[in-house]
């Protein structure tokens, strides 16, 4: 019998490294991540990350990356980029995904394939000031996920549920986070 090398593209070892050097060095582990927005016209924006903080000193990505943000033609815009709701849906299901890979990993499973479909609800009336009783936001998040792996029913359920408690971005969405907003 041959025993296969469960490989799903995650260093589990840096990972427990990183864990262990946390758990020794506790300040090393704060973090600050960064983005700017710059307006360009219209509701057309543009996003760079770069740079964060943390292991206790600034760190730079390997590339500056830049995101557009526009709406759709429908709402008299350009259509430039993708909404910022739409983006927050991307952080859910790049983190919820990444969670599923890296235990995925850890636990010796293989996957095939992952796909997660992320759908949210939105009342517009709220930020269109129709009708200030309408949230402003989602009034639901919907993640499902198509899974083909090495596993049972079950530990595949597993993995998502231990990704899902793990994920900062399922975090933020369903707990309140303090945001401050100021001007320079």
């Amino acid at each position: 019998m041959t025993t296969s090398v469960v490989d799903n593209g995650v260093n589990v070892e840096a990972l427990l490294g990183a864990r262990a050097a946390f758990t020794d060095t506790p300040e090393i582990a704060q973090f600050q991540w960064r983005s700017s927005v710059a307006w360009v016209n219209g509701t057309h924006s543009e996003a760079e990350v770069e740079t964060f903080s943390g292991f206790g000193e600034e760190q730079r990505h390997t590339k500056r990356f830049a995101f557009d943000i526009d709406h759709p033609l429908q709402f008299a815009a350009e259509d430039n980029g993708i909404t910022p709701p739409e983006y927050v849906l991307i952080a859910l299901g790049g983190c919820l995904t990444a969670g599923i890979a890296a235990v995925a990993q850890q636990r010796g499973i293989q996957l095939r394939s992952v796909r997660a479909t992320v759908a949210a609800e939105m009342d517009l009336q709220g930020i269109l000031g129709v009708d200030p009783d309408v949230r402003n936001g989602f009034g639901g998040v919907h993640v499902d996920y198509s899974i083909d792996a090495d596993a049972a029913p079950a530990e595949i359920e597993a993995l998502v549920a231990q990704s899902q408690k793990r994920s900062a971005v399922y975090d933020i969405l369903t707990n309140p986070t303090a945001v401050t907003v100021s001007v320079s």
